[in-house]
């Protein structure tokens, strides 16, 4: 079975259809889009309070702990919900620009997480109550930059052919 083939199998199962004629379509994306709003709000505060902008009287480990539980239920939850919405036209989101930038956009902040809390937050012990250094305001400033890529390329999925 090809690609094509398999992403057309997948718009045609029962549950890609359910999906997309009934009152679940707009369900998921209303909770798609409130996840994302809790993902991309969860790391606003984090990346804002690592770049030094706000929340400075708070240490880092105290922001992560309390913020990043909740980044990632918002997280799995959009992923899920967007999973529902991409079966219903799987062969038109596939090859649709916006969403193929999307897809690599959070791929990329994705590598960022990663590198970001096995790289530069192994050291947080040292710089946790004050200035955080070069290598976590990047990486908060990248965060913040992918996440608002991921947004835009999603707002515009509808958009294109």
């Amino acid at each position: 079975m090809s690609l094509t083939e398999f992403w057309s199998w997948l718009e045609n199962t029962e549950l890609a259809m359910r999906i997309g004629e009934s009152w679940w379509y707009p369900l998921l994306e209303s909770i798609h889009v409130i996840a994302i709003v809790l993902v991309v709000g969860s790391l606003l505060m984090l990346d804002l309070r690592l770049i030094g902008i706000a929340a400075r009287s708070y240490s880092v480990r105290s922001l992560s702990k309390e913020l990043v539980p909740w980044t990632w239920f918002a997280f799995v939850l959009s992923v899920v919900t967007g999973s529902g919405l991409f079966i219903t036209r799987a062969s038109h989101y596939i090859e649709n620009p916006a969403f193929q930038i999307k897809l690599l956009l959070m791929a990329l902040a994705g590598v960022n997480m990663v590198w970001f809390h096995f790289g530069v937050f192994r050291n947080v012990a040292i710089w946790d109550k004050s200035t955080s250094p070069r290598s976590a305001k990047a990486s908060a400033a990248l965060s913040l930059l992918l996440w608002a890529g991921v947004v835009l390329a999603g707002r515009w999925v509808g958009h294109l052919s």
